[in-house]
C-alpha cells in the first residue's frame, strides 16, 4: 500500500482525482485498493520558542537568555492562537498521519507537499516525527494539479533523497529566519519598549521604502536650463531638445548655445523605414504577473497571490510561486497539448520552438505560469478571478499567437553641424497580430515627411526646467528592486523587448545566486506583515513609509542592527549554496549566528550612538523632573516623568521634527534648563532648521535666539 501525504486537503482531493481509483472517505484520509491519501493543514510543526532552550522564572522576555543559538533546533506541534496549548485540529491530524505511516500494510510513503522548499519540509517534518521504522519514501512533484498531470507524475516519482538539497535549503531558511526574528525582535523590543518585529527580509524591505521616502521628503528641486526648438518644416512641427543640461546660473551660456545652434542650422542626414516584428511580452513569473495586476487593477500582492493560488488549486493554472518567465524544453509536448485545447476555442495559436520561450538555463525549479489543459468557463470564476486568469491566458495566447504583429518602424536623424545629432523615431502598426489578445498600449507615431538633405527650420531658445524628486515605490518598482536590489533601477528598454534582444541574464543570475530579497513564495506575506505591523502603507499601488516604520528603521540604526540588502543578500547566497550542495545547513546557520552575535557584542547596556545620536535605552533614568521632582526615564517615544500617575505631564520627545534628541542633551536640559544648539530639525514644509530646547513653565520648547 502506498501512503500519499499532501500538504493540504485541496491538494489531496486533486491527487485522488488523478489516481483513477475508487476510494472510501475516512476520518482524515481516503483509502482505496492501492493507495491511501491523507494531508497536513500546511505547517503542522513550528520551531520551539527560546524558553524551550533557556526557560526563565518570570516567563517574560529578558536579555538574560539572549542571544539564543540552539545546538539542535527542536520542532513542536503548532500551538493554537493563544500560544499555550497545541492546536486540537493539528494534534488530531498528526495523530492520523502517525497511525497511517506506521501501518503494517504501508510500505511506501510519498511526500506530496507543494513543489517547493516549504512544501518539501512540511511533509518531511510530519514523516520524520511519526515514522518508527524505515520505509521507502518517494516524492510526488506536481507542476499543476490537473488529473492528467497527477496521473503522469505518479509514474515518474523519484526517491525522496533526491530532494535532500531542496529540504536542506528549506530547513536552513527556517532556522536562519528564526534566529533573526526571535533574537533581534526580543532585543529591539526590550531596548526600545515597543514591539519591533525584526526579520531577515522585512527589515531591508521597510528600509528600501524608508530610504526612498526620506529622499522625497528631503528633496530640494534645482533649476536648470536646456535649449529646445519647436518650428514647422513642410507644414509639420518638429520638436528638438538638446541633451545638454546647463546649471541655473548659466542662462547666458544657454542663450549663447541656442544662438550657435541657430546660426549653424539643421539638416536631415538619414531617413530609414523598415517593416519589423514586435514580439509579445514574456510568459509570467509570479512577480511579473503581480506587477501587471497591480498596475492594471490596483490589486495588492496579497490579494493577487490568494487568487492565483486558488486558480492553481482548482487546476486552472500551473504552480504559481515561480521566479521564471521561461518554459522547460521537456514541456514542449505538454504545451502542444494545451495549445491544441486553446485553438479549439477559436484562438489563432500555434506551437513555437523558440529560445525566447523555452530555456532551461533560466529555470531554477519551476517554469513560467501558464494555463493548464483545464480551461474554466467565465461563469465559474468571480470577477477578480477572471481578471487574473484572463491575464495569464491572454499572455499565453500572445506568446503562441500564429498571427505576427508587424509594424513600420521609421527613424529620422537630424544634425546641427557637428554640435549635436537628434533622432526622431516612429512606429505604425500594420498588422495587429497578437496585440488583439494581449495588452499593447503603444500608440502609432507618424514621422514628418522629410528626406535626406532637407533643411529643418529651427529656433532654439533656453527653456527653464526643474529637477524632480524620485517616485515612491509602486508594486512593480518594489518587486523589481527586491528581485535584484543591486541592479540599476531603470525600466527595461521596450524596443529591445519588442525585438527579442532583451538581455535578462543579469536578473536570472541574481535570482540563482540568492541576491534577491525574499522569494516569490515569501515576498507577498512579508510585505503584508510590514503593513499589518504599521510600518508601511499601500494606497492603490503606491507604498509609503508610516511613522511606525520610521521608528522601526531609526531604532534599528540606533541599536546597530544592520539588516540591509547587503547582509540579507549574503545570507541568501548562502542558502543557494546549500541548495547546490556547496555548503551545509550548519555552515549557513553559523553565518547568521556570527552576524547576530555582533549586535550583542556592541551592546554595553546603552545602544551605541549612530551619527552622534544616542537616545539611551528603555527604562533608563535621565534625571529629575523640573515640574515635580520625580525621576525622568526613557520611555517608548519620550523622555517622561514617572509622576504621570499623579498628573505630571512633563515629557520630551525622543524624536522631535524628524530629529532624534540625544540623551546627553536631555540631561543638560534638566540640569541647566537648556540644551545646546541642535541642528537638522525638519519643519512641516520640509525645511531644515536649528534651535535649542529650553524649559518654560515646566515644558520643553524651542528657542531660536542666538542660533
Amino acid at each position: 500500500m502506498v501512503l500519499i501525504i499532501a500538504e493540504k486537503p485541496s491538494l489531496a482531493r486533486n491527487i485522488i482525482a488523478g489516481l483513477g481509483e475508487k476510494m472510501d472517505k475516512k476520518d482524515g484520509y481516503y483509502i482505496g485498493q492501492n493507495y491511501i491519501v491523507s494531508w497536513a493543514f500546511g505547517h503542522l510543526f513550528s520551531l520551539a520558542d527560546i524558553e524551550h532552550y533557556s526557560p526563565t522564572e518570570s516567563g517574560r522576555w529578558t536579555l538574560d537568555n539572549l542571544p539564543c543559538f540552539p545546538k539542535e533546533f527542536k520542532f513542536e506541534l503548532r500551538k493554537a492562537d493563544n500560544k499555550k496549548a497545541v492546536d486540537s485540529g493539528v494534534k488530531k491530524q498528526f495523530g492520523i498521519i502517525s497511525y497511517l505511516v506506521n501501518r503494517d500494510d504501508v510500505d511506501t510513503i510519498v511526500n506530496a507537499g507543494d513543489a517547493d522548499r516549504e512544501g518539501e519540509i512540511i511533509v518531511r517534518l510530519c514523516v520524520n516525527n511519526a515514522l518508527k521504522s524505515e520505509k521507502a519514501q518517494k516524492r510526488l512533484w506536481l507542476p499543476d494539479q490537473t488529473p492528467e498531470t497527477v496521473a503522469k507524475a505518479i509514474t515518474e516519482m523519484k526517491d525522496e533523497s533526491e530532494y535532500d538539497n531542496l529540504a536542506g535549503e528549506g530547513f536552513a531558511r527556517t532556522y536562519i529566519d528564526w534566529l533573526y526574528g526571535v533574537n533581534l525582535t526580543r532585543y529591539a523590543t526590550i531596548k526600545t519598549g515597543k514591539l519591533l518585529r525584526v526579520g531577515r527580509v522585512i527589515a531591508p524591505i521597510v528600509r528600501a521604502i524608508y530610504d526612498r521616502d526620506m529622499e522625497i521628503r528631503n528633496f530640494t528641486p534645482e533649476k536648470y536650463f536646456v535649449i529646445s526648438s519647436s518650428e514647422e518644416t513642410k507644414g509639420e512641427k518638429i520638436e528638438l531638445t538638446s541633451k545638454q543640461k546647463l546649471a541655473k546660473d548659466e542662462i547666458l551660456k544657454a542663450a549663447d548655445t541656442a544662438k550657435l545652434y541657430n546660426d549653424t542650422g539643421a539638416v536631415v542626414t538619414d531617413v530609414t523605414s523598415k517593416k519589423d516584428k514586435i514580439l509579445p511580452g514574456k510568459l509570467f513569473s509570479l512577480s511579473t504577473l503581480q506587477n501587471v495586476l497591480g498596475e492594471k487593477y490596483k490589486m495588492s500582492m496579497t490579494d493577487s497571490l490568494k487568487i492565483i493560488q486558488k486558480l492553481y488549486e482548482e487546476g486552472y493554472l500551473t504552480y504559481p510561486r515561480t521566479n521564471s518567465e521561461y518554459l522547460a524544453t521537456a514541456e514542449k509536448d505538454k504545451m502542444r497539448s494545451i495549445i491544441g485545447n486553446i485553438s479549439k476555442l477559436g484562438y489563432p495559436v500555434r506551437f513555437k520552438d523558440s529560445k525566447l520561450i523555452f530555456d532551461d538555463s533560466k529555470i531554477e525549479a519551476h517554469s513560467a505560469l501558464t494555463p493548464t489543459y483545464k480551461i474554466p468557463s467565465k461563469e465559474k470564476l468571480s470577477d477578480d478571478e477572471n481578471k487574473v486568469y484572463s491575464t495569464v491566458f491572454r499572455r499565453f495566447v500572445a506568446v503562441f499567437c500564429a498571427e505576427e504583429c508587424v509594424a513600420q518602424k521609421s527613424e529620422i536623424k537630424i544634425k546641427v553641424g557637428e554640435l549635436e545629432e537628434f533622432s526622431l523615431k516612429g512606429t505604425v502598426i500594420l498588422e495587429k497580430g497578437w496585440t488583439k489578445y494581449d495588452d499593447y498600449t503603444k500608440k502609432d507615431k507618424i514621422l514628418p515627411n522629410l528626406s535626406v538633405g532637407d533643411r529643418v527650420n529651427i529656433d532654439f531658445k533656453p527653456a527653464e526646467k526643474q529637477t524632480t524628486p524620485p517616485k515612491h515605490y509602486t508594486i512593480t518598482t518594489l518587486n523589481n528592486y527586491l528581485k535584484n536590489p543591486f541592479k540599476d533601477d531603470k525600466a527595461r528598454a521596450k524596443e529591445l523587448e519588442e525585438s527579442g534582444e532583451v538581455d535578462d541574464a543579469e536578473d536570472y543570475r541574481a535570482i540563482f545566486e540568492g541576491l534577491e530579497l525574499g522569494t516569490e513564495a515569501t515576498r507577498s506575506g512579508i510585505i503584508d506583515n510590514a503593513k499589518k505591523s504599521g510600518y508601511i502603507a499601500l494606497k492603490k499601488d503606491v507604498y509609503t513609509i508610516l511613522p511606525g516604520g520610521e521608528h522601526f528603521i531609526e531604532s534599528l540604526s540606533r541599536l546597530s542592527i544592520s539588516m540591509d540588502k547587503y547582509k540579507t543578500s549574503e545570507l541568501g547566497k548562502a542558502l543557494k549554496k546549500v541548495y547546490r550542495g556547496e555548503m551545509t545547513v550548519d555552515e549557513s546557520v553559523k553565518l547568521a549566528e556570527c552576524e547576530i552575535a555582533e549586535v550583542f557584542k556592541k551592546d554595553g547596556g546603552t545602544p551605541p550612538a549612530v551619527a552622534g545620536v544616542d537616545t539611551g535605552k528603555y527604562g533608563e533614568i535621565i534625571g529629575t523632573c523640573p515640574a515635580c521632582g520625580k525621576n525622568v526615564v526613557r520611555g517608548k517615544f519620550s523622555y517622561g516623568c514617572m509622576g504621570f500617575e499623579d498628573g505630571c505631564k512633563f515629557r520630551v520627545g525622543v524624536n522631535i521634527c524628524h530629529r532624534d534628541i540625544p540623551i546627553s542633551e536631555v540631561r543638560r536640559l534638566l540640569t541647566d534648563g537648556s540644551t545646546g544648539v541642535i541642528t537638522s530639525f525638519i519643519s512641516k514644509n520640509g525645511k531644515y532648521f536649528k534651535a535649542r530646547l529650553v524649559l518654560k513653565d515646566g515644558n520643553a520648547v524651542f528657542d531660536f535666539t542666538n542660533v
